[in-house]
């Protein structure tokens, strides 16, 4: 996808999956355009990591105050937010994902992307296309009209 191709999606999905209004946090709007623009400028590593921090964010926003529980870690609030198991999973692995490459534990090990760059680079475009899909999903849960 070009540029533009990417703007057309990310407007695709939020014309599919808004149907009514939400409210965000000035952090969580902050996050989402952060992630879009780096989704459209072919950031796809920084995608993942801002689109993730988005979902957090907006799952503090929404849902930490109805846990009674301060400081809940991103795998909290996704088991605490009234989220059905499907997106949980994907928010999970979303989340798994992005700690690999956050909490990079073993730095020597590089033969992949040594040997094999852009095929790692084919795999972080999939999970960047799928991460701006599954930040949608979580701020567009709790719509009203």
């Amino acid at each position: 996808m070009n540029e533009d191709e990417k703007w057309k999606y990310i407007v695709d999905l939020d014309d599919e999956l808004l149907q009514g209004g939400v409210i965000l946090s000035e952090w969580s709007t902050f996050l989402i355009n952060d992630a879009d623009t780096a989704f459209c400028k072919g950031a796809y590593l920084a995608t993942i990591l801002t689109a993730v921090a988005g979902i957090e964010s907006h799952l503090r926003f929404e849902y930490q105050n109805q846990t009674h529980k301060k400081d809940l870690c991103l795998y909290e609030l996704i088991e605490y937010s009234p989220i059905v198991n499907e997106l949980k999973q994907e928010l999970h692995a979303l989340r798994k994902y992005r700690n690999q490459w956050v909490h990079v534990n073993e730095p020597q090990d590089d033969e992949e992307l040594l040997d094999n760059p852009s095929k790692v680079e084919n795999e972080i475009e999939m999970v960047a296309i799928n991460a701006i899909k599954l930040l949608r999903q979580v701020i567009y849960m709790e719509q009203f009209v």
